[in-house]
Formats: C-alpha cells, structure tokens, sequence
C-alpha cells in the first residue's frame, strides 16, 4: 500500500471531532483548551514577541481555577464568591460584566488540597447559545448565554453518596451534536452521562467508574465515534451513540489522579498519568472486537495536572520530573528530543499558537517558547500574575486573557 493510500487509510479510521460550528471559527475559544480541545490556537501576531504585554484590564472575578472561555465579544466564567458559585459573562474589551448568576456550594476541602481554595476547577463550554458549567460539588447547570436567565441544573445528590471525586470535580464537560458530556458522581461510584443539552435528561449512562479529573474528547476509530477518557481507575473508550464500552485499559495512579487530557495523534492516543509514564496506543476494531496495543511508552517525561500539545509528529509538554520541566518527544516513537533546566513551576497550561508555545506557569510566568524539536529555547517571559496561576490561559486574536487566584486580566500583544 503507497503511503498515501496509508495516510487516507488513518485518516478516515482515526479523525478529531469538530465539536460544533461555532467553534471552529477563529476568534472563539469556547472550552477547555479552546476551539478543537486540543491547545492549538490562531494568534494575530507576526515577528519578535514585544519586550512587554499591554495590560488592557483587569476585575475581580472571585477564586478558582476555572479557565475563561470567549464567544464572539463575550468571555464567560464560573468562580466562587463566598460560599456561592457565580457563572458570569463580561465584555470582552472592557471585563465588564454583563450578566451574573450565582447559587449556593457548599464544599468541604480535603487537608492536602487546602492550598487550592474551594474551586470550581472544571471549565465552562458554550454551545449553540448554552452556557454549561460544572462545579466544584458536582452541580451541572445550563444558562442561556446571552441573558444568564437558568435553563436547567442537575445536583446528582440523591443518586451517589458522593458527587464529587476527594479534589472536587475537576473534568470540563464537552458538548456534541446536542449532548453534554460529563462524568457525574465521586469516588464512592459515577457515571459517564451524556445529557440532552437543551432539557438536562440523561441519554445514556456508563456506570463502570467513578469519574477522575480528565476532561473528555470525541474521536472516530474505524468509523465509530467515541469519547475517549480517563476514569479512576482506566482508560476508556464507550460509544457516543449510546455509552457502550468498546475498549478499556487498566490504569491508575497515586490517590486516583487521573488528569491528562488524551491526545490524537495519527492513528494512535497519547496518555500520562501522575508518578507513571507517557505512552501510545493504537485501538483497533476486527472481527468484531476491539483491542488498544501499547505502540510506546517512555518513563522520563510523566505528566500530573499539565496536558500536552501536538504539532506536527512531535509532542510538546510539561512533565512533573525534574521539579516542572518542559520537553519535546517524537509522536511516532516516544523518544524525548529535549527537556529544559527544570525548576520551571509546580505547573503549567500549554497553548501552541503558530510556531510557538505560550507555557503559562503555576508562578504567573508566561513563556513563549519556539516549537523546535531541535532544541529548547525562549522568545520572551513575561510576569502576568502576582498570585498563583493554575486556570488554562485562553487566546483571542491579540489578547491573552489569564485568571489568577481570583482575578481575570487581558493582556494585549501589540
């Protein structure tokens, strides 16, 4: 077979979900790791980085590592004031905001999660209209976007003993072809729910496992479409049609910390777990079964709470070794082609804009790093934060908008 019948072959096997029309268009970044759910962002901006970013604002919003999100001219966020969650909407070039909800959440932290503050931690989606939010309990809402008014709310406490997992919920809903995506419950039991996204009822439940901190993506592999995740206590595959397990790998880490977001790469997901490895599988589906082959693994370069991006056959990430290091591996075999010093944070949110990587660290450090398999290197650094910085940072054209212990700045390039 010629290699681009193999390629066509792949492509059409093993294809990235668009999640909705609204975003896929440039200038919204309206999930968890924007437009595509996989880090990659469009920037308007060409040659040598600035010596500085403009400040073009910057409110109180409240705490929590909720990430902003942006539709159009609006950004929209969940954050804790008091005891109260509050799903809010603000102008994009001003940070007024436009409209507020707020509803009580009470939430009990575990000792070792104290530094973190009571959340939310998982991250808003916008679609078709809809703003779904998921917070730090557990409670799934729907507003309309425009106005704020509530459509729906769903607190699962009459169906689990617990309703989130031992560090809050975590995991970013995603939303497809009218569904919302999002894996309910806690460590005592759960369930992978795909919702109707305009009533709230359940469409199917996968009841297997309780849910870690992973966030969901849709792919197709072999003409099925299934969201692929991490639970507690595995890998999954399950049929977005109606939540049938297709495939699953056993895999757990310290205090069930499941946290990366899965990678497309090719015909293969890329995976990492806390104190475990990075590795590759290819899932296939003949005679009727399906299988996932392990295609690589490397243990040098795991990664906690920070999830890759690719570009190209080469892996960029931030891996918890060498006390926060940045590196690059090769996407086909595994093989690490550089790391940095180390020392660069507790964490870090990755964002491939063009040929550079914009590396948010958990200090309030932005790095813009050249996408180089060759060798690692900075274009520019940049102090955007005077208080830790664990929210994913979101780009909009020019702008980068960072959200602090409890504040959101936009930052402007030009």
């Amino acid at each position: 077979m010629s290699r681009t019948r193999t390629s066509r072959r792949f492509a059409a096997l093993f294809v990235p979900l668009l999640f909705t029309a609204v975003a896929a268009l440039a200038g919204n970044w309206p999930q968890w790791r924007g437009p595509a759910r996989d880090g990659v962002a469009e920037l308007d901006h060409e040659g040598a980085w600035p010596k500085t970013l403009k400040l073009r604002w910057k409110v109180e919003v409240g705490e929590g590592h909720s990430s902003p999100i942006v539709v159009g001219d609006r950004i929209f966020l969940l954050a804790r004031q008091g005891e109260n969650e509050v799903a809010s909407s603000l102008a994009l070039d001003t940070g007024k905001t436009i409209w507020r909800q707020t509803y009580p959440a009470p939430y009990e932290m575990v000792s070792v999660a104290s530094a973190h503050g009571k959340g939310p931690k998982s991250t808003s989606v916008v679609d078709q209209g809809r703003l779904y939010t998921f917070g730090i309990s557990g409670v799934l809402s729907a507003f309309d976007a425009a106005s704020g008014k509530p459509l729906w709310r769903k607190d699962f406490s009459q169906q689990y003993k617990a309703t989130w997992p031992a560090f809050g919920t975590a995991m970013s809903p995603a939303v497809v072809d009218g569904r919302v995506l999002a894996h309910v419950g806690g460590s005592a039991g759960g369930a992978l729910t795909a919702f109707d996204a305009t009533t709230g009822d359940a469409v199917w439940s996968w009841t297997e496992d309780g849910p870690a901190y992973t966030s969901p993506i849709v792919t197709t592999i072999a003409g099925v479409r299934q969201v692929v995740t991490q639970t507690q206590e595995n890998i999954i595959g399950v049929a977005f049609a109606d939540g049938k397990l297709l495939w699953k790998i056993p895999f757990t880490t310290p205090y069930d910390q499941n946290v990366v977001t899965p990678v497309v790469y090719k015909d293969t997901l890329i995976f990492s777990g806390h104190q475990k490895r990075t590795f590759a599988v290819r899932v296939t589906h003949a005679s009727g079964k399906w299988s996932a082959e392990e295609v690589w693994t490397n243990d040098a370069v795991p990664m906690y709470m920070s999830s890759p991006v690719l570009q190209g056959d080469h892996l960029y990430g931030f891996t918890e070794k060498r006390k926060g290091s940045l590196f690059c591996l090769d996407a086909k075999t595994g093989k690490v082609l550089w790391t940095d010093e180390g020392r660069q944070a507790e964490n870090a949110s990755l964002v491939l804009a063009g040929n550079d990587l914009l590396v948010l660290t958990t200090q309030g450090e932005l790095l813009v790093v050249p996408a180089n398999p060759s060798a690692y290197s900075t274009a520019a650094a940049y102090e955007v934060a005077d208080t830790p910085t664990w929210a994913h940072l979101a780009v909009i054209g020019g702008q980068i908008l960072v959200k602090d212990q409890t504040r959101l700045a936009a930052w402007s390039i030009e």
